[in-house]
């Protein structure tokens, strides 16, 4: 949960649904599920926490799911391993 003022995306407009929409298509097959689903089954906290922007939405996650691209020569375990290290660094739990 964020504690930020943030918009359910069953209160979404059609813009916001729109970006949410969207940029979960860009993302590998095996990121469909949510890891640790929100009680509406939807968004994780640090998408929801973007909501309040569409815009910033939109680009912020397609960003990261072009950059987790199957068609990229790094495997998952790889991607993972590198977002777990940046995340460290930068002291940042997700």
């Amino acid at each position: 949960m964020t504690w930020i003022k943030t918009v359910p995306f069953e209160e979404a407009d059609e813009r916001l649904r729109a970006a949410m929409e969207s940029q979960r298509g860009l993302y590998p097959a095996e990121y469909a599920a949510p890891v640790h689903p929100t009680p509406d089954g939807e968004s994780s906290g640090i998408v929801a926490s973007h909501s309040l922007i569409p815009d910033a939405l939109y680009h912020a996650f397609s960003t990261f799911g072009v950059l987790m691209s199957p068609d990229l020569p790094l495997a998952r375990r790889q991607h993972e391993m590198i977002a777990t290290v940046v995340s460290a660094i930068n002291r940042c739990h997700y």
